[in-house]
């Protein structure tokens, strides 16, 4: 039985108000795995795996608070062109580019819009700011 600081294996389908899979670990071909009390997931979504045991199937509604966070218009950047240009010469509306960090890492944006002279990137997570289905399968718990 899942309890506060169990190794956690479960298969999760992350889906949206109109039944699609947004992500999902299966896509993969294999569970993911996690000790609880980590902050893995949210306070919401750990309670509601406490009790849980190998082959039981959940499903736990998040409101944008709860999992991804809502989308912030300062995580929203419209960036000229030109300067565009030097990374990519391919991209259109809903195109994932990924920006280099001064430290190194890469931050993904997704372009939102396209005008004249800039482009309008969002570096908000591809689901802030919706309502999202969390359907669980515990593989196993340790």
């Amino acid at each position: 039985m899942i309890k506060h600081d169990s190794q956690v294996s479960m298969h999760i389908d992350i889906r949206l108000k109109d039944g699609s899979i947004a992500d999902s670990t299966r896509d993969f071909g294999k569970p993911m795995i996690f000790k609880m009390g980590e902050e893995v997931f949210s306070e919401k979504l750990e309670r509601a795996l406490l009790g849980l045991k190998t082959g039981d199937k959940k499903k736990v509604m998040l409101f944008p608070q709860e999992a991804f966070g809502e989308s912030h218009p300062a995580n929203i950047y419209e960036i000229p062109k030109t300067q565009l240009a030097k990374m990519t010469d391919e991209y259109e509306i809903g195109t994932i580019i990924l920006f280099a960090q001064p430290n190194g890492q890469q931050m993904p944006g997704i372009v939102r819009a396209i005008e004249a002279t800039e482009v309008t990137i969002d570096f908000n997570h591809p689901l802030a700011g919706q309502v999202v289905l969390f359907d669980l399968e515990i593989i196993s718990v340790d």
